[in-house]
């Protein structure tokens, strides 16, 4: 009762104040027809507010997002199902999201009232221009009797997660090197003696089951080796995204950073669909959720995009390299590096001799804040090329399609060069 009180419109406390006041002006008047009318009036909202008080609503909502991974700017639909789960009816519904203001405004509806089990329906779009996850809701509803007088409020607690993950960009098929791989493993050693199970193993990796080393294997090569699981072969590749705070410009969806983001996952989704196994590597380090992916093209790239769906700057003044000191991270390796500086160039050496072949976009990250001054010693081409990479430039103007191209020719004119010379 009290707090259907304190929950009185400003109707139902005109209706009072009017009511108390017509009463009181009466008894002094001496007019006892008018103090009736004012005792009904003053009597209205609270006899209203006691129903509602007393009523007890049940009310149910299920909020279904579709899809729950879209593109930055691409739109994703909300449907709303509220139902009446107790005997009471209701009045007229007043429905309100509560969202991120990346996701728009917040949708507000008017719904007419439920009856015992009665459904009603709303739906609404959101789109956000900006990459990340986002929590949508909670809902919040207020009950009105059908006089308008009272206003009673609900809060639903439950909330839908929406993953707004990075632009791409559909790039060209290039020549690609990596190691060729079973299922996302190392090439399995062949042995000049032993059974034919010693040549279905590999290097142990953080996390492998320990029930899977296999001991004699292990004695022989003198570090710990597992066994494969299954035999087809694929080529694998490592997408590492340079995301330190010292190496980027630019602040918001304008930033060198969101540049770099983007171009990180149009290389992973690139690759996925060429049937690489790929794994994401930020200056944090490699992430379990992101490691070797051997699955299908469209699954593979899900865990991808939603681990760059929520990169954030690294605050670190070097690259994290100890995922460099654990078996098995060999293979093509493609760079995507912002601003770099002579402390960089032996992190530059160690990633590319890891690797079979190292290709790398250099983002021209002061061309992203023009109106900044140019930094000393950012510039990525040059401790790139110092240090045995093939990379390109990619300024905010630049098509990443093109710059893809061009690195492609790159990596045919060495390798025509390599087969003339041997």
């Amino acid at each position: 009762m009290r707090e259907a009180l304190g929950a009185l419109t400003v109707r139902g406390r005109a209706f009072l104040a009017a009511g108390i006041t017509t009463t009181v002006a009466a008894i002094i008047v001496g007019h006892s027809s008018v103090v009736r009318i004012g005792v009904l009036v003053a009597a209205l909202p609270l006899l209203t507010a006691w129903w509602v008080g007393r009523s007890r609503y049940r009310l149910a909502l299920v909020r279904t997002v579709a899809p729950q991974l879209v593109s930055a700017g691409q739109p994703a639909t909300v449907e709303l199902t509220v139902s009446n789960e107790s005997r009471t009816p209701t009045g007229v519904l007043l429905l309100e999201e509560r969202l991120p203001y990346v996701l728009g405004t917040r949708p507000r509806f008017v719904l007419e009232g439920l009856g015992h089990g009665w459904r009603r329906h709303a739906t609404y779009a959101v789109r956000s221009e900006l990459r990340g996850q986002f929590d949508i809701g909670p809902m919040s509803v207020r009950v009105t009797d059908p006089f308008g007088l009272v206003e009673l409020g609900r809060t639903f607690h439950a909330t839908s997660r929406l993953t707004v993950t990075p632009r791409t960009v559909t790039l060209p098929a290039i020549p690609l090197g990596g190691a060729w791989t079973g299922s996302g493993d190392n090439r399995p050693r062949a042995f000049a003696t032993g059974s034919a199970e010693d040549v279905t193993v590999r290097e142990y990796r953080r996390g492998d089951d320990l029930r899977r080393v296999h001991w004699r294997s292990s004695a022989r090569v003198g570090e710990l080796m597992v066994r494969r699981e299954e035999q087809p072969w694929q080529s694998r590749a490592t997408v590492f995204l340079d995301n330190r705070g010292t190496s980027h410009r630019g602040q918001g969806a304008a930033s060198s950073l969101e540049g770099a983001v983007s171009a990180a996952a149009s290389i992973a989704v690139h690759l996925t669909h060429l049937g690489y196994t790929v794994r994401l590597v930020t200056a944090s380090g490699d992430s379990r959720e992101t490691q070797w992916h051997s699955q299908t093209a469209q699954a593979s790239t899900v865990p991808l995009l939603e681990a760059l769906a929520v990169v954030q700057l690294d605050h670190s003044p070097a690259p994290d390299t100890q995922w460099l000191s654990e078996p098995g991270h060999g293979g093509l390796v493609v760079g995507v590096f912002g601003g770099l500086g002579d402390p960089d160039l032996a992190f530059l050496r160690r990633l590319q001799h890891h690797a079979s072949s190292s290709l790398a976009i250099a983002l021209d990250v002061d061309a992203w804040a023009p109106h900044l001054p140019v930094q000393p010693g950012v510039g990525a081409a040059a401790h790139l090329t110092a240090t045995g990479w093939r990379s390109v430039t990619l300024g905010p103007r630049d098509r990443l399609d093109t710059a893809w191209q061009e690195l492609g020719l790159m990596q045919s004119r060495a390798t025509a060069s390599a087969g003339a010379a041997r």
